[in-house]
């Protein structure tokens, strides 16, 4: 029998009869997360009446902790985004935007005030929070962002500096999973992330190609920790790295959802700074040893930073002075993933790889075009358009080079994208 399953399909039955009537219905444990949460994670919510709710959840096991129902916000609620433990925006169907501040929500949800701070032109339709001074919000297609200055804004003075980052933005959920990281899903079924970097420049990966068709509210605490709504129920997922576009390490725990059932709020918010993102720290490589994504790419911005020049028959060391290798495009790959050999040329480098489709490369794969040159994939600028980020020791110049293209079109480090092939080490992992 899956205890935990029966847990929560009991806790989930629990949960949608305390948001009938507003008590607290579960306790638990104390919970130690390995994202740095620093306690339980908040997510506040606003039932179809009117009524605010709060929900503990421990970051570390996905068990909701406890969930309270406060007063009637005393208007008709569109979007929200929390700011911080006791402050959250929402927005009115009429366009105002009200700030709600809460007093305790241990035993009990009270709030402080609830404070109008700002008179109309707030239509949009989801906002959310990156918990490091940047406010989103997404209408008619359109990605906004304003700059909040202050934990408790009262109104323009505090929520400023407003920019219109792009259009292109058909979401069905958006959340922020960081500073200036948004996640979304969209209604057919994919799972996207953005790094917002700019007026119209953001990179977007795609976390999943389909499945999440049925998720209608998503939210973060951020620390690579997602919460996504469907059928009533609230299942959690933890990402390895929130920040790299890639959905490769995302863990789904579809088996012990926080609830399975019961979660009837018409919005959930949750602040994208709640969590602060901790690193992986996997075991060091060796020497044509089993080695990591994250370390193939330190070893290849070791080369960039440290802009070794090309040079037929020239060798440099690599971060760690264990072996020289070719100063070309296919020993810089050699080097970033750490092989026993800097014989490798583009033509042999299969030897210790795997064809893979170009639509699968994930950060420290290659891109290898036989007897011409190879470079080294460190990440998605946009999937669905196929534009990327790449390292690349090239001749006669720029030398290492870091550098944008298009794996099916145009040029790649002055090389027909036509050519290439993607490659994956066969001990990347």
């Amino acid at each position: 029998m899956n205890l935990a399953r029966v847990r929560n399909s009991l806790t989930g039955a629990m949960l949608a009869a305390a948001l009938s009537v507003g008590f607290l219905t579960v306790s638990a444990g104390a919970a130690h997360a390995a994202a740095s949460c620093g306690g339980d994670v908040s997510v506040y919510g606003v039932l179809s009446d009117g009524r605010l709710t709060y929900t503990a959840i421990a970051p570390d096991t996905g068990n909701r902790v406890r969930t309270l129902i406060g007063p009637d916000l005393g208007f008709t609620p569109k979007a929200m985004a929390t700011l911080n433990f006791n402050t959250v925006l929402v927005t009115s169907t009429t366009g105002d935007l009200y700030r709600v501040d809460i007093q305790t929500n241990t035993n009990a949800l009270t709030l402080a005030g609830v404070t109008q701070i700002w008179d109309g032109g707030w239509t949009f339709d989801k906002l959310t929070y990156d918990g490091h001074g940047h406010l989103y919000g997404t209408v008619d297609g359109q990605l906004h962002q304003y700059v909040v200055s202050e934990d408790k804004p009262s109104g323009p003075a505090h929520i400023g500096q407003h920019a219109v980052i792009g259009t292109g933005f058909v979401l069905k959920t958006l959340a922020a999973a960081g500073d200036d990281q948004l996640i979304a899903s969209t209604s057919d079924g994919r799972l996207l992330s953005y790094k917002i970097n700019g007026v119209n420049d953001w990179d977007r990966g795609v976390l999943a190609a389909s499945g999440w068709s049925a998720v209608d509210s998503l939210s973060s605490p951020g620390g690579g920790i997602y919460y996504g709504r469907t059928s009533g129920g609230m299942y959690w997922y933890t990402d390895a790295d929130p920040f790299d576009n890639d959905g490769g390490d995302l863990t789904y725990h579809s088996s012990d959802p926080v609830d399975a059932s019961g979660w009837t709020q018409s919005m959930l918010s949750a602040s994208g700074g709640n969590c602060a993102y901790v690193p992986d720290t996997p075991p060091a490589s060796t020497l044509g040893g089993p080695i990591s994504r994250s370390e193939v790419l330190a070893r290849g911005k070791d080369w960039y930073d440290r802009d070794v020049p090309y040079g037929s028959g020239l060798k440099s060391w690599d971060v760690n002075h264990t072996l020289l290798y070719r100063d070309d495009c296919s020993g810089f790959v050699a080097m970033a993933w750490h092989l026993a050999s800097t014989d490798y040329s583009t033509e042999t480098l299969y030897q210790v790889s795997s064809t893979i489709s170009k639509a699968s490369l994930r950060p420290g794969d290659a891109l290898n075009y036989p007897g011409q040159h190879t470079v080294l994939f460190i990440g998605w600028k946009d999937q669905d358009a196929g534009t990327f980020y790449y390292y690349s020791e090239s001749n006669p110049v720029p030398d290492m080079e870091y550098g944008s293209a298009n794996v099916n079109s145009g040029n790649i480090a002055g090389h027909s994208a036509s050519g290439y092939e993607a490659i994956r080490y066969d001990k990347i992992v």
